[in-house]
């Protein structure tokens, strides 16, 4: 038995995945990428969708740190009452 095929077996009945359910989902994320948004008539392998994504996700990540990073900057070079502002509106 396939290594694929053992490890799918080993699921609780009735959990698997059909092949349709993977690409509407794959389909799904070439729509969140920004780069393959605008491609739905050209055919994007699923392995170019998911690996876009990983990297997608890491640069959104990059993305939250660098702004957390000026965030913090500026809340320490703020005065007291800026600050108080910054910390409100963040917790709305």
């Amino acid at each position: 038995m396939s290594s694929r095929r053992s490890r799918s077996s080993r699921h609780s009945g009735g959990s698997r995945i059909s092949e349709d359910q993977i690409n509407d989902l794959v389909n799904k994320l070439q729509q969140l990428l920004p780069e393959l948004r605008n491609r739905s008539s050209d055919k994007v392998s699923a392995s170019r969708v998911l690996q876009d994504t990983c990297n997608y996700i890491k640069s959104l990540h990059r993305e939250v740190d660098d702004l957390s990073e000026r965030l913090s900057e500026l809340l320490e070079s703020s005065d007291t009452t800026q600050a108080a502002l910054i910390r409100s509106l963040l917790m709305q």
